[in-house]
């Protein structure tokens, strides 16, 4: 054991000895003309180092450098700057006068990915001839090689043209090379950005063989956590993998074999972009099942509840933003896309979509979807139509199509009063200005045609309410002994129009087994209000003198229903229609009479005076 630890101590300081005497024999500082020269010749890009270049022998055997920076050629600010570089570089090859990085480590770095940054051509800057340069080894005794990249605690700063900056921080990169143009990368950062916090992992495999016509990477992970305002309490997480290749000319990314998952939610496809003076993309993608409820923090509660707990935090509001959020929409002049989506399950404000497709195209600021179906409350819809943002004001344009939807379900999933129930059909033409309730309620305008099946007008029993008015006039009649806070009607269609929040109801037509009704109105949706004119024919539940029964079986009754949609008033005159009905039965019997007795003086005196009433 003695004679191992004095031949490790020997080997120990030959070690020593000789690294101090390499340090001592090569000056660093050699390698500078020839790294900024061999970066300029490969890349173009213009590298400085500043201060002087320096040894550090323990645990690693590196040379330290001051503050650097990289600048594209006519570039107004460097691409990389940082305040101090260390490359590890291999003992042996020094001895022989090469110079093997095995790797360069940044810290504190400051990438710019900005128009400030990007190559510019030079005036009367000469073109370089194609094909590639052979090194001059003549030039200079020293060889260049790099392993690996680290970047640690560093900052992105990402813009494109004149939008905002988008900075990525806490940027932890590794970058390794393990095959001719082959290499490994791990990177791990944040985003913040408007009280959002993004942050995520990511490990890739890089295949740079073509660097820089194009470069291929296959991201085997990816794990992202986002949190902040506007987010659910929970936050959004997930993971994914994506195959990706970039295209230097033309321009352009393709991203193949898509997997993405966000809390429940997970989506597959693929995406790609043509870059220019208009940027083009193409989505093509597919899921199993969107939670968008999961992602939205929706959740179905009373106004209590919802006072009680709050699932999300509210972004404040920032006080020199746009006054119209939908200024945002004029973003869609600046690109062409093409949208294909499907999903075999959609949850969307507990509404529960099945079998959603859409087909959407922008052109620099028209946006037609020619198609958005899907199944829903069992029924189907579909809502072809355009945005048009050319114009200094938005065109929105609808087609909407509804079949046999459940009316309630949609009414309970936007918080709105179950007044209307049943399987509710449209077909219609609207067109708008924004998709905002606002609008919606001042704005819009167009026509539709409606029916409805199995409906129930909750909160009013007409058939009801008009019984209970003729027995109270009238107690040789009464209507059905049970009670029912509703209207139920077998089928009902109407005709409307909707124009600055008033929407015209007109040909109404209803029919039950116990009554059928006609007329019209408007309900007043800023106001939650209506008013409607109906003539109702009661032809059912009738109990008592029947020949009353059979007149009123063939006497319409206007009705007037009007107030607000949760508390509905009506107006109702039986009197005079019961008093009609009387002077009509008492005309009839005197009419008989006249005619059995028609050649007595009092029977001809009878039938004058009838004739003139």
């Amino acid at each position: 054991m003695r004679r191992l630890l004095t031949a490790l101590v020997i080997l120990l300081v030959v070690l020593v000895a000789g690294m101090s005497a390499l340090v001592l024999l090569v000056n660093p500082n050699d390698f500078r003309a020839y790294m900024v020269k061999k970066v300029e010749q490969r890349s173009g890009y213009h590298l400085t180092l500043e201060g002087d270049l320096r040894w550090h022998v323990w645990p690693q055997l590196s040379i330290l450098a001051g503050r650097m920076t990289l600048t594209a050629p006519g570039a107004k600010a460097p691409v990389i700057s940082a305040e101090n570089m260390r490359l590890d570089v291999k003992l042996l090859p020094l001895i022989s006068h090469q110079l093997y990085v095995k790797q360069v480590m940044l810290k504190n770095a400051v990438i710019r990915l900005t128009p400030e940054s990007e190559e510019q051509a030079l005036p009367g800057a000469p073109i370089a001839p194609g094909g590639n340069q052979a090194d001059d080894a003549s030039e200079s005794a020293w060889k260049f090689d790099i392993d690996n990249l680290r970047v640690v605690d560093s900052l992105l700063i990402w813009q494109r043209a004149n939008n905002e900056q988008i900075n990525v921080r806490d940027i932890n990169l590794t970058l390794q090379q393990h095959g001719l143009h082959q290499a490994q990368m791990e990177l791990s950062s944040r985003v913040n950005r408007d009280q959002r916090d993004l942050a995520f992992t990511l490990a890739a495999d890089l295949d740079l063989q073509q660097y820089p016509r194009q470069v291929s990477a296959k991201v085997t992970q990816f794990n992202y956590q986002l949190e902040g305002a506007d987010i659910p309490a929970a936050g959004i997480n997930g993971e994914g993998s994506v195959q990706m290749v970039y295209q230097q000319s033309p321009r352009q990314i393709v991203l193949s074999q898509l997997a993405l998952s966000a809390n429940d939610n997970q989506l597959a496809g693929e995406i790609g972009a043509q870059f220019g003076p208009t940027p083009s993309y193409t989505l093509n993608l597919s899921s199993n099942h969107l939670n968008l409820d999961a992602l939205s923090g929706w959740q179905n509660k009373t106004a209590d509840e919802a006072q009680a707990a709050q699932s999300i935090t509210s972004a404040p509001v920032i006080a020199n933003q746009a006054e119209d959020p939908q200024q945002n929409l004029q973003i869609l002049r600046d690109f062409n896309a093409q949208l294909s989506l499907k999903a075999e399950q959609v949850v969307y404000r507990g509404l529960i979509i099945s079998q959603l497709q859409a087909q959407a195209d922008n052109q620099q600021g028209l946006l037609t979807v020619k198609s958005l179906s899907g199944n829903v409350a069992g029924g189907d819809f579909a809502f072809p139509g355009s945005l048009d943002v050319r114009g200094n004001k938005p065109v929105i344009k609808l087609q909407p199509r509804l079949q046999q939807v459940e009316l309630g379900d949609v009414l309970k999933a936007f918080g709105m009063p179950l007044v209307l129930t049943g399987a509710f059909s449209m077909q219609g033409d609207l067109t708008g200005d924004r998709f905002t309730a606002s609008s919606l309620e001042h704005r819009w305008q167009g026509t539709a045609e409606m029916a409805m099946k199995n409906a129930q007008l909750h909160g009013l029993n007409i058939q009801q309410l008009i019984q209970q008015a003729v027995a109270r006039n009238d107690s040789s009649v009464r209507g059905q002994d049970s009670y029912q806070r509703y209207t139920e009607v077998q089928q009902i269609s109407t005709k409307g129009s909707l124009r600055n929040g008033t929407v015209t109801l007109s040909d109404l037509k209803a029919d039950s087994a116990l009554l059928s009704l006609t007329g019209g109105g408007t309900l007043d949706m800023p106001g939650k209000q209506c008013d409607m004119t109906l003539n109702v024919l009661v032809t059912g539940g009738w109990q008592g003198d029947n020949a009353l029964i059979a007149q009123l079986r063939r006497t319409p009754i206007p009705l007037r229903v009007y107030g607000p949609w949760e508390q509905l008033n009506y107006q109702l005159q039986v009197e005079q229609l019961l008093r009609n009905a009387l002077q009509d039965r008492a005309k009839e019997a005197l009419n008989k009479w006249a005619d059995k007795n028609k050649n007595s003086h009092e029977g001809q005196d009878l039938k004058k005076l009838l004739d003139k009433l």
